[in-house]
């Protein structure tokens, strides 16, 4: 629990802690089984920008000490563009652009498909 900074939270129900720690809890337990893949299903949902900046440098942190490889399903884009290195962006389940962070931000299926225009060339 120390390494995950969460020590001083020890003798807490999990559901009585503020929402960023119940996240770093449940990343911290499924670290648990040492995993070579982590799955993180919208880990930043219902957080506020203070709380997502803390999660992007805890899963940082995660992939730096554990050498594990993470694939992360997010709609925030802050997080997405601040941490990930490759990205594959779907629209209704069919994969529409995957690259670099640099490549996917200026697509033009992907500005469609999220901004909801057509893109002029």
């Amino acid at each position: 629990m120390s390494i995950f900074k969460l020590d001083e939270t020890a003798g807490e129900k999990a559901k009585n802690l503020p929402y960023g720690l119940q996240r770093r809890l449940e990343i911290a337990r499924a670290l648990a089984t040492e995993p070579r893949l982590l799955l993180l299903d919208e880990p930043a949902a219902g957080m506020n920008p203070n709380e997502i900046i803390q999660l992007m440098e805890f899963i940082a942190w995660i992939r730096k000490t554990f050498s594990v490889t993470i694939i992360l399903i997010e709609h925030q884009m802050r997080l997405v563009m601040g941490i990930c290195e490759r990205l594959m962006v779907l629209d209704f389940g069919a994969t529409i652009a995957q690259g670099l962070c640099s490549e996917i931000q200026n697509n033009p299926k992907v500005l469609e498909a999220y901004l909801g225009e057509e893109v002029v060339q």
